[in-house]
């Protein structure tokens, strides 16, 4: 549990200072086992020292508020209240802090240099872009909901097939974006050059999108997504009879559930979409990252435990109420010895979207999809592991009798389709390659043959 801690740790930090105005950011990398985050220390100069703030680009993470700021005789120190930690550095000749972070008893080597470290993104495209693209919005009339994306075609005028692509989990914008990597606007740019318009939008609740995120299921995100097919339906730019969907991770779910109750839909792409049963996704997802990280198989195993615990409560119950969540509570609190974090978790795995998700079993509405479907995997995904996930999609789909199926797992590509060692999520930021041109073509080239 205390690696766990902190693992969550290190999207915190520190903070700069040196004998003159050390002012502006500073960046440094935490080394855990195999794994590495970096970590940006933006400090401001005020009239009684100095304040600080903390961003872990490779968590999303930014602006975390730093409780006190010292620098003197060249030591710079951190005081970072939220998650009791502390930073402590010393200015060298070279500029650079050498110094070390610690926490719960834990100590890690951080040196810190000046400047922000560049990303790079070799993939991301720049305007101007060789095709048409449109500010679009359409709206989930059901919910009230306006959703606001881009549509980007070969051209301005024509009638192309097109996809709209649905993001998976957590909030997201138009272009997917997390962890300084931008999926979906790399792939809306491959497929619209090969001929294909695309709809990409932001989530309700985040971007130029109204609703509330946090109240929202995988159902609800479904009901915006076939929004969006009702919508490219009124464009005389798209052809009605070539609409698909491409959904990734939890849009891997939604993509069939829209497909098996819409004619209007005629082929989907599932990359990374689960096959199984959340519950039993999130425990083996839950297993692979742990033993990833070096986390001892005895505390593998009673972590797993203790969460199967939990998400049969859930699995057996009916509603989501005060009653489930005290159960949940109390559980936890039994097995964990520590009632804020009992509660946390509690509150965590009862959210109307995690609750939801634990029930959702694809397998109900892959039966129900009739159209041409791919299902791509890498093969060292930890999120939604290729082997067993892509082989119940196949046999759902197959069963049903649906002829027109896919599968492929791609040698060493990790939940993002990047090219990659380990399939660590701790890796997603320091790739600089956003999608690996081998899926970018395997997706392009089978969408083409249905849009034929």
């Amino acid at each position: 549990m205390k690696k766990k801690i902190l693992f969550a740790l290190l999207i915190f930090s520190f903070f700069n200072s040196f004998a003159q105005d050390i002012s502006g950011q500073w960046n440094g990398i935490l080394k855990i086992q195999n794994n590495e985050l970096r970590v940006l220390f933006n400090i401001t100069k005020t009239e009684k020292g100095y304040s600080s703030t903390v961003d872990s680009p490779d968590q999303n993470a930014k602006g975390i508020p730093v409780t006190s700021t010292t620098f003197e005789n060249s030591v710079l120190k951190l005081d970072i209240a939220t998650i009791g930690g502390l930073y402590e550095g010393r200015l060298g000749a070279d500029n650079i802090f050498v110094g070390k972070l610690i926490q719960n008893g834990h100590t890690l080597d951080l040196n810190l240099s000046k400047g922000n470290a560049e990303i790079l993104r070799p993939q991301e495209p720049k305007q101007p872009f060789s095709y048409y693209t449109e500010d679009v919005k359409f709206e989930n009339k059901t919910d009230k909901v306006t959703l606001a994306g881009t549509l980007s075609m070969p051209k301005k005028e024509g009638n192309f097939p097109v996809v709209i692509l649905i993001s998976g989990s957590g909030v997201q914008n138009r272009d997917e974006e997390m962890l300084g990597h931008k999926p979906f606007l790399v792939l809306a740019d491959y497929l619209t050059k090969k001929g294909i318009a695309v709809l990409r939008f932001d989530d309700r609740g985040f971007g130029q999108s109204t609703g509330d995120f946090k109240k929202a299921t995988t159902m609800d995100f479904a009901k915006d997504v076939q929004s969006g097919v009702d919508y490219l339906k009124t464009r005389k730019e798209i052809d009605k009879n070539k609409i698909g969907l491409i959904g990734h991770s939890e849009g891997g779910i939604i993509a069939p559930l829209i497909a098996g109750n819409s004619k209007d839909v005629k082929f989907i792409v599932l990359l990374a979409g689960p096959g199984i049963r959340g519950d039993k996704l999130l425990l083996l997802q839950r297993e692979l990252l742990e033993k990833q990280m070096g986390v001892p198989d005895a505390v593998v195993e009673q972590s797993k435990e203790n969460f199967k615990g939990a998400y049969d409560l859930i699995i057996q119950s009916n509603v989501n109420d005060d009653d489930l969540k005290a159960k949940v509570n109390s559980y936890f609190k039994s097995k964990l010895g520590n009632d804020d974090m009992a509660k946390t978790t509690t509150d965590q795995i009862t959210s109307p979207w995690y609750y939801a998700l634990l029930k959702l079993d694809p397998k109900p509405f892959l039966e129900k999809v009739k159209c041409p479907v791919l299902a791509l995997n890498g093969s060292k995904d930890l999120q939604v592991p290729a082997q067993v996930n892509l082989e119940n999609i196949k046999k759902a789909l197959t069963e049903a009798g649906n002829k027109k199926v896919t599968t492929k797992e791609l040698p060493n590509l990790n939940h993002l389709f990047q090219e990659c060692k380990t399939g660590s999520p701790t890796e997603y930021a320091t790739i600089e390659q956003t999608f690996s041109p081998i899926a970018l073509e395997e997706i392009s080239s089978w969408v083409l043959m249905q849009a034929k």
